[in-house]
């Protein structure tokens, strides 16, 4: 069979055991065996064995189930009541009043949980019912909540992120920090186009609440002590160089119990629930990375990989030409997978072409995360979109309708790290010199 054959073939075959009901992890560890039997010479049980092995023991993984434990204890606290009680009085004076907490509020908790699910499951929990009370119309806060929980994504720890480093053997503490100016970049679009909104629509804004004192401001601050303290022991201590990725997320882990504790919220039930939570869902990534590790592996034995970068060269594509159509690549298939899946079963074959290319490895995780950040609104399977139909029970078709503009600030977000690549590389050129 030639190249094309086998290609289709093994798409064929991943799309029909997909469309079956396996799980994701299985699928792939499935795809693989298939071609490592038909178009490999090497016994395909004992390839299988040792890379499911190495990949399900590999060190830099162990952030990963710790960073997700961190954001289940958080999801059950008070935190989101907390950190509203803390913001809404500052954000009374701007254009927007309250809606700007989604923004600020997910972007906030971004910098706890690493997952956009949670952030925006957890922040929506607690705006969208105050937003609704106080006469805020419902698409602007479904729509700058949707955008806004994507921040999950970007700003660090990512849980991504975790994954991207590990699948193109990239410094996870170089891509926490390469996150951090892209994730308030676009957290700044998005409050400033609620600001262009409001001018827009002044009749739809509710007045602001009389008797905001400056004193009242500060003694409300309180609330968001505690998470301000969270963020700065886990971020704090890998950009002063004091612990690895991994060493902070076990000081989040530590600081989430600590803050859930003295929140009066941390129970027994709280404390399972979140370990079970945290377990349930590190089980799912880590399948699904021993998965595609074993696919990696296989595509390298029949040579897909190799083929498809030197084909993909021969055409001639400008590095431009090549991220316009990876993005393209990669939102069509966040219509189907999610972020996750997505950048696992991709890595092992775009990883050559986008070196080929020369385009710096670093730069190009934070493109990846921002791509999968749209995919996660763009219908008909984005999750957010899914997660925001369970809480206001709106159809998908109107919620990615009000989320239509927020995809587009995205768009001009990728547009600027492309035009200014600086604002990706520059904290990490500054960490390592």
């Amino acid at each position: 069979m030639n190249d094309v054959a086998i290609s289709l073939l093994l798409v064929a075959t991943l799309f029909a055991i997909l469309g079956s009901g396996v799980w994701i992890g299985l699928t792939l560890s499935g795809v693989a065996w298939v071609a490592m039997q038909l178009f490999s010479a090497r016994p395909a049980g004992d390839a299988m064995a040792v890379t499911i092995w190495g990949s399900a023991s590999s060190w830099t993984l162990t952030a990963l189930p710790l960073f997700v434990w961190m954001g289940e204890i958080l999801f059950r606290t008070r935190l989101s009541q907390d950190m509203f009680r803390g913001l809404a009085p500052w954000m009374q004076p701007l254009p927007g009043r309250l809606l700007h907490t989604n923004v600020i509020g997910c972007a906030i908790f971004a910098a706890v949980s690493g997952s956009s699910a949670a952030t925006c499951a957890t922040i929506g929990k607690m705006s969208l019912p105050e937003l609704r009370r106080r006469g805020y119309p419902d698409g602007i806060a479904v729509g700058s909540l949707a955008g806004a929980g994507t921040l999950g994504l970007l700003i660090p720890p990512s849980i991504i992120m975790i994954v991207y480093g590990v699948s193109a053997d990239v410094s996870i503490a170089q891509l926490f920090i390469a996150g951090v100016v892209p994730g308030l970049l676009l957290a700044a679009l998005f409050s400033g186009y609620l600001v262009l909104w409001s001018w827009r629509h002044p009749q739809q804004v509710p007045p602001a609440e009389p008797g905001v004192t400056l004193r009242h401001k500060l003694r409300e601050s309180r609330h968001l002590l505690p998470v301000v303290a969270l963020i700065l022991a886990v971020l704090g201590s890998i950009y002063a160089g004091i612990a690895t990725a991994t060493e902070a997320a076990a000081v989040g882990v530590v600081g989430a119990l600590i803050v859930s504790a003295a929140q009066g919220s941390l129970s027994w039930r709280t404390f399972k629930d979140s370990l079970l939570g945290g377990t349930r869902m590190y089980c799912m990534i880590a399948l699904i990375l021993a998965g595609a590790a074993f696919l990696t592996l296989a595509m390298g034995y029949i040579g897909l990989p190799r083929q498809l970068a030197e084909w993909i060269g021969s055409l001639g594509l400008t590095p431009l030409q090549l991220l316009v159509a990876l993005a393209l690549f990669y939102i069509l298939l966040g219509c189907f997978l999610d972020g996750i899946s997505i950048v696992v079963l991709t890595m092992g074959v775009i990883l050559p072409t986008v070196q080929a290319a020369g385009i710096d490895l670093l730069w190009f995780g934070v493109f990846v995360v921002l791509v999968v950040e749209m995919a996660q609104i763009t219908p008909p399977v984005g999750f957010n979109l899914f997660v925001l139909q369970g809480m206001t029970g709106r159809e998908i078709g109107w919620i990615a309708r009000v989320t239509l503009p927020f995809f587009g600030l995205m768009v001009l977000a990728l547009a600027l790290v492309y035009l200014l690549p600086d604002l990706v590389t520059f904290l990490p050129r500054q960490m390592r010199g």
